[in-house]
């Protein structure tokens, strides 16, 4: 029996995450996928330390969460796992999924989060 170490685990976790996006993180994706959003290059379902984010632009250390029906009852551990990428040195922007309805005033929120003038 191989045993797996906790990084590849981690790894392995983020794959089967991207391969069952939700319609929201699909949409939220197209915007900030190949370095569309003013150049900055995002990375989807990225594990940082013992967690997985929805999207992450490192070089800006900005963590961009989309909270579904997936996060109903877990404001507690969104809370503990917001506070540690805080201390990690990530900023977290937390969006609806029903805020992708207006995808240019979410392009704008996260370019301006990183001192960027977007207008689609």
């Amino acid at each position: 029996m191989r045993v797996m170490c906790a990084r590849q685990k981690m790894i392995d976790r983020a794959r089967a995450l991207r391969r069952a996006a939700t319609p929201p993180e699909q949409i939220l994706w197209s915007v900030l996928r190949g370095r569309r959003l003013g150049g900055l290059k995002f990375r989807r379902q990225e594990p940082i330390g013992h967690y997985v984010v929805d999207f992450c632009c490192r070089e800006h250390k900005l963590v961009v969460e989309l909270d579904g029906m997936s996060h109903d009852n877990k404001a507690e551990y969104d809370r503990r796992r917001q506070e540690w990428l805080e201390q990690q040195g990530y900023r977290v922007i937390r969006l609806a999924n029903a805020d992708v309805n207006d995808l240019d005033a979410v392009a704008r929120l996260i370019a301006r989060e990183v001192g960027l003038e977007w207008n689609a």
